[in-house]
């Protein structure tokens, strides 16, 4: 027994020195790259478990911290203002992320087409993804304005109603869903379009001996081969849309002007524009935490969801025998 562990210790001791002279012979290479964990540690890992700590407690930025344990998170559950902030962002996410998605969808087939002009579409498509969303904000506070935007001239041009985009509450959240499907259709296109360039045309040219029409042919073949895709693209919709906050802080935070936060009965209010609202303008650090920690709970929720849902079960789609043949 003795023998066998002195012999473990003796095979270990020359492990142990190369990883030690790997760890300084490369010290060159780890000092490169070291800058950006220090940054992250200090920037990124340090705030997020300072956070957890910060939940348990009542700090208003300056004094001292008071432990008050889960009495935040309490105070959550019967917070109307922060469950009126979930129904916007749940039913912003969902009027922008369907049409966006299926936009983008329609998008990459017809550019996986052969047409003219590709590139050039390609980079139109993508160029909103790269706009500051500041300017775009401005911009479309501007189209959807009341009183002069672009929208309701067209309408009364057309002899229709006017709508009242930024003062009614389903006019915000649509104006808001506005800005986001015009900003990520392009990005989900491309990634759509990137999958669509790597389905084989075997299984096209299978579907066709097998009879397989057009619509047999994209719902059997092209959408089972693009479901890894789609599950990516809703997954990231999600987190997206449940973190939305540049747009309705820009139109209707409390530096715009009209003395409310979120517009008309708070229908602007998301959930991390409240959570901005509380920490830094009402200065409750620990009720921000708490709201930040509940929205990492839900996203992690419907994230689950999605991929409980659209996780690839049957990516390859099913062939014939006779169609293997012949695509051989």
């Amino acid at each position: 027994m003795a023998v066998t562990v002195g012999q473990r210790t003796t095979r270990r001791a020359p492990e142990l020195s190369v990883k030690r002279q790997g760890v300084r012979r490369f010290w060159p290479q780890y000092a490169a790259v070291s800058p950006f964990y220090l940054i992250f540690l200090v920037f990124g890992a340090f705030p997020i478990l300072f956070s957890i700590y910060l939940s348990f407690t009542d700090w208003d930025g300056i004094g001292q911290i008071k432990f008050v344990g889960l009495q935040q998170y309490a105070y959550l559950f019967q917070d109307s203002r922060f469950w009126n902030a979930v129904g916007n962002t749940l039913v912003i996410w969902v009027i922008s992320t369907v049409p966006m998605l299926f936009l983008a969808l329609v998008m990459a087939f017809l550019l996986h087409q052969n047409i003219r002009m590709k590139g050039f579409y390609r980079v139109a498509f993508f160029i909103p993804n790269v706009t500051s969303m500041v300017a775009m904000a401005i911009v479309f506070g501007s189209v959807f304005s009341d009183s002069f935007g672009i929208v309701n001239s067209a309408l009364t041009a057309l002899h229709l109603p006017t709508v009242a985009w930024l003062s009614t509450e389903w006019g915000i959240k649509i104006t808001i869903a506005v800005m986001v499907i015009w900003r990520w259709t392009g990005y989900n296109a491309i990634l759509y379009l990137a999958a669509l360039q790597a389905v084989p045309d075997e299984l096209y040219d299978a579907a066709k001996v097998d009879g397989a029409g057009f619509w047999r042919t994209f719902f059997s073949v092209t959408i089972p081969m693009l479901r890894p895709v789609i599950l990516f693209t809703v997954i990231t919709s999600t987190i997206g849309g449940l973190g939305l906050f540049t747009e309705p802080q820009i139109l209707f935070g409390a530096a715009n002007g009209n003395g409310t936060v979120g517009g008309v009965n708070e229908a602007g209010m998301t959930i991390v524009l409240y959570q901005y609202d509380q920490a830094f303008s009402q200065l409750d650090f620990g009720y921000g935490s708490a709201i930040a920690w509940a929205l990492f709970a839900l996203a992690a929720v419907f994230a689950i969801i999605n991929w409980r849902l659209l996780r690839d079960r049957d990516a390859v789609p099913k062939v014939t025998r006779r169609a293997k043949e012949v695509a051989k």
